[in-house]
Order: structure tokens, then C-alpha cells, then sequence
């Protein structure tokens, strides 16, 4: 099942508006206990609101809480400060929620603002966090919100719609200059440039990938200079170079994220190891992590291996600060799998298992 069919099934079980819904955090104190996972769920399926999990340096989890009263925050961050925490609203009348960070695990709603598209699934912090943006998946368009004094949000200043037949925004991210801001959407197989002022979001340039590709997340390498793209319609990951000046993508190789031979496969995550030696891809039907050897300074990748990822459909995984662990939200099969980096090979070994309803984004706090 690709992400567009299940999105569609999740809105068609919409939980109930904000206003109606209880908020708090259970047993925030024992958080401080280790370091602090944020865990994004589908609360239309099952899912708490917004996990709080503790691990050790194993990377055995514990849950230390949730904060609840946030409706399917499918994907969250944090401010570079580690005061607030933004999550998405993924319903058919979007809405993105502000958080205060009060202490590690402790959380506090600030506000939830609507964002004017259908079914956002991603957001960023830019132009030095003064905005929010949120792509919009079902409705393929980006929202921007200005971030207040204290990290809440006020009103929408701008929404944009790509253009085509089907557009689904699936990303929108700031590149490491910040002085653009990246989307990548699903249905027109582009990723567009734009450049923010005042709130508002002008279009810069279009980069198309191939037909059918379905371009879903987009990560940078350290250098900058260059990106890599997940393909989540045809499985596969794909260089591009990218000009810092004129904030140009240019596709370059594309490959397989999977063996030969391997069943109907649906890329999610992208990362890229804090060295930049190394890029790991979820694979959501071939159930594992490929993991990706860079050479050329950034310019090529080489698949090393397919390792289990753990678990049922991995849908996003992350690096704890070290790069030591890593943690891979297996959506379907409700748990998060634990993962020991080797910083030498790239290659993981499975530590422990922990196990949480609806698991589809995972954020080091």
C-alpha cells in the first residue's frame, strides 16, 4: 500500500477537533531519567498523542509519558533552541500545534493554528525559525505561519499550491545556507526552490525527477553540495547536486533501494550519517534499512546492505546525537526498533525492541 492510500484511510477516521479533546502529560518527572525521545502517532489509529520515552545508552526505550489533546502529529520537531516542539495535525482540515518544551519530557500546548491544506505531513523551522512551514500532502500545497515571541503561532501569512494535476507535497525542509527553502512533492515528481520575505514564499526554480518517481523526502549531505532523494513510487534513491548560490537541484544517478527480485517496496526516510559517510532509506515492503556507502565527496552512493529493519513497514527513522544509535519507527508493526551504529562500517546490529501503538516519527529531545 503506498503512502497516498493509507493517508486516505487515516482521514477517513478523523479523531475529534482539539477543543473537545484532554490535555496533559503523564508522569513527565521520570523523563529526565535518560535521554528523551519524542514519538509521533496517528491518533486515528490507535495511537496516544505525542510519546515520551526515555533510553539508556544501550537504546533500550522506556515510556515516561504522553502528551495528549494533539490529534495525528504525524511528524514533529524541534526549535533549535530545544524550548518548543511543532507537530503536524494530518487530517483533511490541517492544522499545525505549537509546543513548550518546559524541561526534557515535560510539554505543554501552546496553540494549534489551521494551515488551509488537506492533510499536512511535514514542516520545517526557517529563515532563523522566524517561520513554520508545512507541506500539505492531500491538498499539494506549502503553509507558512510566523513563530511568536514565546513559540507559539499566529496566523497563516501564505499559501502556495504546486502546480499539475495531482500535486502532493510530501516535504519542505531549509537548505544549509538557509537561504532557501526546499519542497519536494510526491505527485509532480519536483523539487521546487523558494525563497521566504515577510512571510510570503516566491518560487525560484523546479527541478523534475523522473516520471513516476514519486520524490517523498530529500536530505543534504554535510558538504552541501549535494542531496539525495527517496523515490517512494519506484524505489529508489537518487543523487543530486545542488548549487548553494541559486539554490538549483540538478537529479543526477538514480538506483535501487532493494536487491533484484525484492516484493513491491515504498522508500520513507532519508538520513544521512553526521560524518557524511554514510545514507540509510527505510524500506516499507522489503522491511529493512538499505544503507548506502558515499564516495566521491558526496557525488555517488553504493549499496552495502538491506538489514532487517526490526519490525512491519518502517516508516521513519533517526540518529541520537552520538550517531551511535539509531531508531526506526516500524509503523504497522507498533514498535520501535534500536539499532547500534558501527561509525566505521555503517552497518547496524539490533539491540532491543520497544513497543507503542501507531509509531510514525521519532525525535531525539
Amino acid at each position: 500500500m503506498t503512502r497516498g492510500t493509507s493517508r486516505r484511510r487515516f482521514l477517513g477516521l478523523t479523531a475529534a477537533a482539539l477543543g473537545s479533546a484532554t490535555v496533559g502529560v503523564t508522569n513527565p518527572a521520570s523523563a529526565a531519567a535518560g535521554s528523551t525521545l519524542y514519538l509521533g502517532t496517528y491518533t486515528s489509529s490507535g495511537g496516544p498523542g505525542i510519546g515520551i520515552a526515555s533510553y539508556d545508552a544501550a537504546g533500550k526505550l522506556t515510556s515516561t509519558g504522553v502528551l495528549t489533546g494533539v490529534q495525528d502529529p504525524s511528524f514533529l520537531i524541534m526549535s533549535p533552541s530545544g524550548r518548543n516542539l511543532y507537530a503536524v495535525n494530518e487530517q483533511s482540515s490541517g492544522g499545525v500545534t505549537a509546543i513548550a518544551v518546559d524541561s526534557p519530557g515535560k510539554l505543554r500546548i501552546l496553540n494549534r493554528q489551521p494551515n488551509g491544506g488537506s492533510a499536512p505531513c511535514h514542516l520545517a523551522l526557517v529563515a532563523n525559525s522566524k517561520y513554520l512551514v508545512s507541506a500539505n500532502y492531500s491538498s499539494g500545497d506549502l503553509s507558512v505561519h510566523p513563530v511568536n515571541h514565546n513559540g507559539s503561532l499566529g496566523q497563516r501569512t501564505d499559501l502556495v499550491k504546486h502546480a499539475g494535476t495531482e500535486p502532493h507535497a510530501h516535504q519542505v525542509l531549509q537548505d544549509p545556507t538557509g537561504n532557501y527553502v526546499l519542497a519536494v512533492d510526491l505527485g509532480t515528481d519536483s523539487i521546487y526552490t523558494y525563497t521566504i520575505a515577510q512571510g510570503k514564499l516566491t518560487l525560484r526554480s523546479q527541478a523534475k525527477l523522473k516520471t513516476g518517481a514519486g520524490p517523498r523526502h530529500l536530505t543534504f549531505h554535510p558538504n552541501g553540495r549535494y542531496a539525495y532523494v527517496a523515490g517512494e513510487l519506484d524505489s529508489t534513491i537518487t543523487v543530486c547536486r545542488y548549487d548553494a548560490t541559486t539554490g538549483k537541484v540538478t537529479p543526477g544517478a538514480t538506483q535501487s533501494t532493494v536487491p533484484p527480485g525484492s516484493p513491491a517496496n515504498y522508500p520513507a526516510e532519508v538520513i544521512v550519517s553526521p560524518d557524511g559517510r554514510f545514507v540509510y532509506v527505510t524500506n516499507r515492503g522489503h522491511n529493512s534499512i538499505a544503507i548506502f556507502a558515499v564516495d566521491g565527496g558526496g557525488a555517488s552512493l553504493r549499496l552495502i546492505g538491506t538489514p532487517s529493519c526490526g519490525g512491519d513497514w518502517p516508516r521513519h527513522l533517526t540518529l541520537d546525537p552520538t550517531g551511535r544509535l539509531m531508531f526506526v519507527a516500524n509503523q504497522r508493526s507498533n514498535s520501535i526498533a534500536t539499532f547500534q551504529v558501527d561509525p566505521q562500517t555503517g552497518g547496524l546490529t539490533a539491540r532491543t525492541s520497544f513497543s507503542t501503538p501507531s509509531p510514525v516519527c521519532v525525535l531525539p529531545g
